[in-house]
């Protein structure tokens, strides 16, 4: 198993930086203690419009920065949000060239459907959303190696042209998909493009038979994508690492995780009731921001009932302004098995896991909420010398 890490660029109000500047000299920092602790891929998502939750509305640069700061750790976008008016294909595949020339052929290319809020601020149709994906999963490839590209389609033209510059990795870099769905795991697979997925608070049980999809797919993929079969699977995760469960405790890392899943639906614009209800099921609840139903729906009820799982009562209790203590959220957290806050034994325990299900990669998510930044550069540097040695000899 690998380990990666996933950023956001995120740091929960109120800040104690002085500006933004500070928190991307924080994320560099980040990705250097990374590339020095054997971590494989930093992983940077693209988010819009979301002050506190995610100041990456530039990855490629973000990338950029990252690739000429380090010095063999990869760089990938997780990922790009493809529908065609937020990103043309072409443009994708022109950007993701020259980060791998930059990097020395570093890049990693992940596209993802977004939804909600996104799509209203770009325009996006949700009902050809999807086919887009697929679309320009097809397209880049093409792009990236051949020495006349065109295509001709209804819904996206190119005369012909020699696109330059063309990636460094032979045939191409790889190519992945974010999912938060059985049907986008499968679609995945049927693309023969690798899997990225998330527990958020779900069973790890549950992202495993999310992952038998997107095996399920591979087995049907008869044209893939591009030139090659990518069948890794990734998967992201809250992880902080500290010397001790009380120091764990004490850097807020478990109430920041609960800060996350309550600041989600309102960045994607999507009912708290759908979050909530998702979790209880065990289910994801990216596979439901786009349903009809979410219309009738009040976005920020909390109401609490009996049968609620602890984790979703401590959730609607912050939500309704309640302040929870660092420690009620550790306790909350810990009996999940999703969830990979503690000391270096415990965490292992947790990551084993996510190993016997078939992740090939963990995508770390060591920088959320109110973390301080010396405590996720030492999660980091925990990390690599107790997690990435063991599980990569275990291999």
């Amino acid at each position: 198993m690998k380990f990666d890490i996933f950023c956001e660029i995120q740091k929960a109000f109120p800040w104690r930086g002085t500006d933004e500047a500070s928190l991307f000299r924080e994320i560099l920092d980040q990705a250097r203690a990374a590339d020095t602790a054997g971590f494989t891929t930093w992983w940077q998502v693209e988010h819009h419009g979301s002050p506190e939750f995610s100041y990456s509305s530039a990855p490629e640069v973000v990338l950029t920065a990252i690739a000429m700061a380090t010095k063999r750790l990869r760089v990938g976008h997780a990922g790009v949000l493809a529908p065609f008016k937020i990103n043309s294909p072409l443009r994708v595949a022109e950007r993701g060239a020259t980060i791998d020339v930059l990097s020395g052929g570093r890049f990693d290319l992940g596209l993802a459907k977004s939804g909600g809020k996104e799509w209203e601020t770009f325009g996006v149709d949700p009902d050809t959303a999807r086919d887009e994906v697929r679309e320009a999963m097809h397209v880049i490839p093409r792009v990236w190696t051949e020495k006349e590209f065109s295509w001709d389609t209804p819904t996206y033209k190119v005369p012909p042209r020699e696109i330059v510059p063309k990636p460094l990795q032979q045939p191409h870099p790889p190519l992945w998909q974010t999912c938060g769905s059985p049907e986008s795991f499968f679609m995945a697979g049927e693309m023969g493009v690798g899997a990225l997925g998330t527990t958020l608070l779900s069973p790890v049980a549950f992202l495993g038979e999310m992952l038998r999809e997107h095996e399920r797919g591979l087995a049907a993929c008869k044209a893939p994508a591009g030139r090659t079969v990518n069948a890794q699977k990734g998967c992201f995760t809250f992880i902080h690492l500290a010397e001790t469960r009380a120091q764990a405790i004490a850097n807020g890392a478990a109430w920041s995780a609960l800060w996350y899943v309550n600041a989600a639906p309102v960045v994607f614009k999507v009912p708290r009731r759908v979050w909530y209800d998702m979790i209880k099921g065990g289910l994801h609840p990216n596979s439901a921001r786009d349903t009809a139903a979410q219309a009738q729906l009040d976005p920020n009820e909390t109401v609490i009932h009996d049968d609620d799982p602890p984790v979703l009562k401590v959730l609607k209790r912050m939500a309704q302004g309640e302040t929870i203590s660092f420690t009620e959220a550790h306790e909350v957290l810990e009996p999940l098995d999703c969830v990979v806050i503690g000391d270096p034994d415990h965490c292992a325990d947790k990551i084993r896991g996510y190993e016997a299900i078939g992740a090939d990669r963990m995508m770390c998510m060591m920088q959320y909420g109110s973390i301080p930044p010396d405590a996720v550069l030492k999660s980091i540097e925990l990390a690599g010398r107790h997690l990435v040695p063991a599980f990569a000899r275990a291999a």
